[in-house]
């Protein structure tokens, strides 16, 4: 089976984020413009608690078993391998149907007192399904991503994305007469059908490359897998905390939302609709950059693993240095371009402007969240995910303390929120970096620090310059695109001269590093 270097991981990875991404948007648009702002609103209520329940199916298994591997291929142990997948598909299995009982007895009082609109008993029905198919689906990205081979999860995402366009509208379409809530449903139904495909399309990529006999001596393997077991759980339980305070955290924040809008005096459909303006519209277009920072994420766990396994420390510290640099270039311009061209954006897009302040508010505290995802892998991979875990804790709890104060006051409402959520994106990042200076003494350079200033710095100042230049870009898309390419073009000039990305990084993409 092929493995990729470090960056050509990373580069494979980051080409399917991209097409996924943009292929996401088309989705969003889609849903946007056929369900409106409260469909969109339900949406987005009940998928906190799908990835709630499988991040309780998965245990956190999926990163134990991309470092596991990552080790046992190091030393060709293949044994040890197969052990790996066999405990990690026994785990999720027995998860996911148990799990999938949970979400079905506990939907009705979620939607009717949690979530204080009972349209959303559709949705969270219709997804319940995705549990097993993504917890079987997160081990075999574990066993690929292990073995540094990020081509088959790279696929399989640009394939899931097709098939939920393909379906998307055709099920949305088809339920809208009897309701928003049900259009909701049809959209959540377009997800699982995407995701089995791209399942069935892993599983077969799978059983043509292995060369392991997962099923040959199946129940033997599991009986002698007592060490493997612990050696999984040792960062999967720790890993899981982390995840599980992320999932809590995001099934908790539409409950939260909507309690503290109606204490502030907003009705129930108009604190939907403001819901979904803010996780519809802002929040997808905020996370865009991070196709980058999650695949220099994943393809960090192990790189770093194997890395340490072998004690190259110095190999540790420069992939971290050179994963932030990289994921703070990739941030830096979308925060720029955001800020200064929201509203527009929006406009062509969604036909709609009502989120642009809040995202020029929150696109300069992106940042912090675009350099989250490497300290945070960086910590999986070192075997500190339990103080990833207590810091995403400390970061959460801080967040809700904000969310709950500011939220309720009617003057602000759904601003409290973004206020929150700007706070804990600062706070997680410092604390993540703070963690690593003390357990490694990794450390950022001053002279690194004000590289990256000044790259942003030059890079507003590039786009005031040229709005200036192109008056009528709000009201042409192909000038605001051209804009933008120019925006972008300048910006790899200055990212090279200043050297936040250097020649010498590019070398290994033509070759293993």
């Amino acid at each position: 089976m092929p493995k990729q270097s470090f960056l050509k991981g990373t580069i494979i990875l980051t080409a399917a984020g991209l097409i996924t991404r943009l292929l996401g948007f088309i989705n969003r648009i889609m849903m946007a413009r056929l369900m409106g702002e409260e469909g969109i609103g339900l949406y987005n209520m009940a998928l906190p608690t799908l990835f709630l329940m499988y991040t309780l199916s998965q245990v956190g298994l999926p990163i134990a078993i991309s470092k596991r591997v990552a080790e046992a291929n190091a030393y060709q142990d293949r044994k040890k391998v197969k052990t790996i997948l066999v405990v990690s598909l026994t785990i999720t299995g027995s998860l996911s149907v148990i799990f999938i009982c949970l979400m079905i007895f506990l939907s009705p009082y979620i939607a009717n007192h949690l979530l204080t609109d009972n349209r959303t008993l559709y949705p969270l029905l219709a997804i319940t399904p995705m549990v097993p198919i993504s917890a079987i689906s997160a081990v075999l990205r574990g066993y690929f991503q292990g073995l540094q081979n990020m081509k088959p999860q790279s696929y399989a995402q640009i394939i899931e994305q097709v098939i939920r366009i393909g379906c998307i509208t055709f099920f949305v379409n088809l339920l809208l007469p009897y309701g928003v809530e049900f259009a909701a449903a049809g959209a959540m139904f377009s997800v699982i059908v995407g995701e089995f495909v791209s399942l069935i399309f892993m599983f077969s990529y799978f059983k043509t490359s292995k060369k392991i006999k997962v099923r040959k001596q199946f129940f033997s393997t599991l009986k002698a897998s007592k060490t493997t077991v612990q050696s999984l759980l040792s960062i999967a339980i720790p890993s899981t905390g982390s995840r599980l305070i992320s999932s809590l955290s995001n099934f908790l924040e539409p409950i939260l939302v909507a309690q503290s809008l109606a204490i502030a005096g907003f009705s129930t459909v108009m604190a939907t609709k403001q819901y979904g303006v803010l996780t519809g519209y802002a929040i997808p277009l905020l996370f865009f950059p991070t196709f980058i920072t999650h695949a220099l994420a994943i393809a960090l766990i192990p790189n770093i693993s194997e890395a340490e396994a072998k004690q190259q420390h110095r190999t540790v510290h420069y992939r971290i240095n050179q994963a932030i640099r990289i994921s703070f270039a990739s941030g830096a311009i979308a925060s720029v371009v955001l800020f200064l061209f929201a509203e527009p954006i929006l406009m062509f897009m969604y036909n709609d402007t009502q989120a642009s302040y809040l995202i020029q508010f929150m696109s300069p505290f992106f940042l912090f969240v675009y350099l989250q995802f490497p300290l945070n892998a960086t910590l999986q991979a070192l075997d500190f995910a339990k103080v990833a875990m207590w810091n995403t804790l400390l970061a959460t709890i801080l967040k809700y303390a904000i969310l709950v104060v500011l939220t309720i006051q009617p003057a602000l409402g759904i601003f409290g929120t973004v206020i929150a959520l700007s706070a804990s994106a600062i706070f997680t990042t410092l604390l993540h970096y703070t963690s690593l200076k003390k357990l490694i003494n990794f450390h950022l350079s001053f002279h690194d620090l004000f590289k990256m200033l000044l790259l942003v710095l030059l890079t507003y100042i590039t786009g005031k310059i040229l709005t200036s230049w192109f008056p009528l870009y709000q009201d042409n898309v192909w000038l605001l695109v051209i804009l933008i390419a120019v925006m972008i073009g300048l910006y790899l000039i200055y990212i090279f001269a200043l050297k936040i990305i250097t020649l010498q990084e590019i070398r290994p993409l033509i070759r293993k590093r």
